[in-house]
């Protein structure tokens, strides 16, 4: 007993819920003051973040704990103590998962604060990308195992889970069945994570619609595609299938416009305009620029003007911009530059009725 002699029952019921966890909570912002002053001034983000985030659950399971501690001290019925004392253990194991979660979900997130560079290298979204595929599977995985330990301290749901499993054999396979998209998402997840087919911010090809990785969660992908709709891709679809990535290994491109013009076009000429298109716009990085007569047709010629931008956006915008200032250049300076049919006249002949 805390006090000698007997205790007014509301008195037990304010030290043993207001008094102590109230008490312990004092104590524990002593403690992140004195943390934060601590951390303030060094050079370890990680460690700040790993203090800082979580802090809620933390609160919530150090009042649990001293009210766990308090009640066996206090003059309260015994069917009232074991009672809370049950509740109190269960809130306290899920706020404990809580805590753990959070405190993986924010190492994580210290780790995503310094591998952004600011650079959208492919170095910098593969690690981006591991980071947060696991940060989320952590969370998952932390989630469902809390759920499962909290379950398994209640008798009655315990005894039903356990009856069940006992004698309903067909019924775990047919779960098993249901479940098969969920655990082969989650497989593919990790694959994913490991061997990086795709990566935040890389520009793919799927399903025919080009588009920007936006998201990857647990289950899917969420591609932006180049008129802004959403596709929503389930994970074990870039395990099982084709697709075409366009950054894999950097982001920058190459690619090309074909023009088709008469013969009598000089293709000097035409090299040096595109030359000169290129030399002034901020679009072209200056790598690679090439004009050829890539084939011979019946009434015209194919060229082709090869290109290279940063990214997969400059380079559509300097496509665009190619061909509409070459397609003005020859219409300025070649106004017979387009595909021509010739047809030849020639004299009536000799002695022909008029």
């Amino acid at each position: 007993m805390l006090l000698p002699g007997p205790t007014p029952l509301w008195l037990s019921l304010l030290l043993g819920f207001v008094a102590a966890p109230a008490l312990a909570l004092g104590a524990l912002a002593l403690l992140h003051a004195a943390l934060d002053r601590l951390l303030r001034d060094r050079g370890a983000p990680v460690l700040r973040r790993l203090v800082r985030d979580g802090r809620g659950g933390v609160r919530v399971a150090v009042a649990l704990l001293a009210l766990i501690a308090i009640l066996p001290e206090l003059d309260l019925p015994g069917q009232l103590v074991r009672t809370a004392t049950r509740l109190a253990d269960l809130a306290l194991i899920a706020a404990l998962g809580w805590v753990l979660t959070r405190k993986v979900a924010a190492l994580f997130d210290a780790w995503l604060d310094r591998a952004w560079t600011g650079e959208e290298d492919w170095v910098t979204r593969r690690r981006r990308t591991q980071l947060v595929v696991f940060r989320r599977l952590a969370i998952s995985a932390g989630v469902t195992l809390t759920a499962g330990l909290v379950l398994t301290q209640i008798p009655a749901v315990r005894a039903v889970g356990l009856s069940l499993f006992a004698s309903a054999g067909v019924a775990g396979i047919v779960a098993g069945l249901a479940a098969r998209p969920a655990v082969s998402n989650l497989i593919a997840g990790i694959q994913l994570a490991l061997t990086q087919p795709i990566r935040i911010g890389d520009s793919v090809v799927v399903e025919g619609d080009f588009g920007t990785v936006e998201e990857i969660t647990a289950t899917y992908v969420t591609i932006t595609t180049w008129d802004q709709r959403s596709l929503v891709v389930p994970l074990n679809y870039f395990m099982e299938r084709p697709i075409r990535n366009w950054t894999k290994r950097t982001t920058q491109l190459l690619d090309t416009i074909f023009v088709y013009v008469d013969y009598a076009v000089p293709v000097e000429a035409i090299r040096a305009e595109a030359q000169r298109i290129l030399n002034a716009t901020p679009l072209w990085d200056r790598r690679v620029f090439a004009v050829q007569v890539t084939d011979l047709k019946e009434r015209s010629m194919e060229i082709r003007v090869l290109m290279s931008a940063s990214n997969a956006g400059r380079m559509f915008d300097l496509r665009c911009l190619m061909r509409e200032a070459l397609i003005g250049w020859l219409a300025a300076r070649h106004p017979n530059a387009l595909p021509q049919e010739r047809v030849e006249m020639t004299g009536a002949r000799a002695g022909a009725p008029a």
